[in-house]
């Protein structure tokens, strides 16, 4: 009898053990399970530090500190964020040490212009910031770049329409960034209206290039176009001759009349240009060469023919 009556006591201890299972939630109940870290909330305010949800950890960290979604587009280090800043480039986030403080004056100044410029600024641990590192120099500070504005190529060739010089740099497929950072570099001081990528398999506007280019990227239009043959046919249109480069051709470019309305076209550093973009140019040609190894990469040509472009178009500038 003894033992009927326990197992029966075993049962209504399941049964109640369920029903409190079952049962809801009142709105402020949490199980273990509902129990999360919060993230941290960007400071709003100028002059203060950054607020924290009371861990030093931000969204992009889970409880133990590591990497969740972090953000890809990233630029690490002090110097690099004030460049970034001086250049007018556009941040989305900031993200600085909790042990950093503002004990240190030009950390401070650096986090206090981030606020002034609205840029959301989150504390957070150590871990988060060498989770998102990629250098591993991030200096306590990093910064996650806003989506870059492409310009409309039909308005550059609206702004270029009446002028007797312009210059388009239009790039075949060329996809690695410091490449073209460089050549972006290079076009906007000599002047040129545009440089012109295709919006896919190619380099774009990123952290690596902006640095490449110091800055060049923000300085000048870049237009990302889904079709390049197209592109060349609008700027045919409006008076331009189109010049691609290759070393297979057979006039140099010192001997190329390279004056006026002129699209330069660059192929990829494996490839060269496409064959349905060869047959699109007026003209080619290529950089003298006296030594034996391999002509100069992509970049370097593309500063080299950008540099003969403005000699011829403008004489001698000073």
């Amino acid at each position: 009898m003894a033992r009927n009556t326990k197992q029966t006591s075993r049962k209504s201890q399941d049964k109640s053990r369920r029903q409190a299972k079952d049962a809801p939630r009142g709105k402020n109940q949490r199980s273990e399970r509902d129990v999360r870290p919060q993230s941290g909330k960007p400071s709003s305010s100028r002059g203060r530090a950054p607020q924290t949800d009371g861990r030093g950890r931000s969204s992009h960290a889970d409880a133990r500190g590591r990497k969740s979604s972090a953000p890809k587009n990233i630029i690490e280090g002090r110097h690099a964020i004030e460049e970034a800043l001086n250049w007018g480039m556009k941040l989305k986030a900031a993200y600085v040490a909790n042990d950093m403080g503002l004990r240190d004056g030009k950390f401070g100044r650096i986090v206090a212009r981030l606020q002034s410029e609205n840029v959301d600024v989150f504390v957070v641990d150590n871990a988060v910031l060498d989770s998102m590192s990629v250098r591993g120099s991030h200096q306590g500070i990093a910064a996650e770049i806003a989506p870059y504005e492409y310009a409309d190529i039909d308005d550059v060739l609206t702004r270029a329409k009446d002028k007797e010089n312009a210059l388009i740099v239009l790039l075949d497929h060329v996809t690695d960034d410091g490449n073209f950072g460089a050549i972006v570099r290079s076009a906007e001081i000599v002047g040129a209206e545009a440089v012109v990528i295709p919006n896919a398999r190619s380099a774009k506007v990123s952290a690596g290039s902006a640095s490449t280019s110091v800055g060049a990227v923000f300085k000048m239009d870049i237009a990302q176009v889904s079709n390049l043959a197209a592109v060349i046919d609008k700027c045919k249109e409006q008076g331009f001759w189109v010049y691609g480069a290759s070393e297979h051709a057979k006039d140099v470019v010192w001997n190329s009349n390279m004056r006026g309305k002129v699209v330069l076209v660059m192929g990829s550093e494996g490839d060269g240009i496409s064959r349905r973009i060869l047959e699109k140019c007026d003209v080619m040609t290529k950089l003298p060469q006296r030594g034996e190894i391999e002509s100069l990469n992509v970049a370097q040509a593309a500063t080299v023919m950008c540099f003969e472009w403005m000699r011829q178009s403008f004489g001698g500038l000073s």
